[in-house]
């Protein structure tokens, strides 16, 4: 079994937190707004670093969710132009991440892919909190864009 997989994500609308560091306000807020909304097979939420402002650099959440959804404090509608990626799985905060980016380097040249500089890499918790009591850790996914 290769630990890399290629999925395609298709476009889509999400909600996007206001950007921040862990322990502001408004991260958390928009944290504990995600943590309300019913949960599904898969998580619908994704992280990214967002520099696009270097007067407010900081973490951004992309929640995808339906249009009717009332948007949390200080949050945006966005569109997300989807795509495909190579995603792989670690252990949260224990991540080598020079090592699994050459790892996912490796994977993409022995099948004809390429990083997409154009879109951002976004990453994700997908362990359920009773999973979490139990291995003590969270299992994180870590998505790189591709063409």
């Amino acid at each position: 079994m290769q630990p890399i997989r290629i999925l395609d994500m298709p476009p889509c609308r999400m909600i996007a937190s206001p950007a921040g560091m862990f322990g502001e306000p408004a991260l958390e807020d928009f944290s504990e707004w995600m943590s309300r909304q019913p949960r599904t097979l898969h998580p619908r939420d994704y992280l990214f670093w967002d520099d696009s402002d270097p007067a407010c650099p900081g973490f951004r959440w992309l929640y995808e969710c339906p249009a009717e959804t009332a948007l949390p404090e200080g949050a945006a509608w966005v569109d997300f132009p989807g795509g495909l990626y190579a995603v792989a799985v670690d252990i949260d905060r224990q991540t080598d991440k020079p090592a699994l980016d050459a790892a996912v380097a490796a994977f993409l040249a022995e099948h004809g892919f390429a990083a997409d500089p154009a879109r951002r890499e976004l990453g994700r918790i997908i362990t359920p909190p009773e999973v979490f009591q139990r291995l003590g850790y969270e299992q994180m996914e870590y998505w790189y864009p591709i063409v």
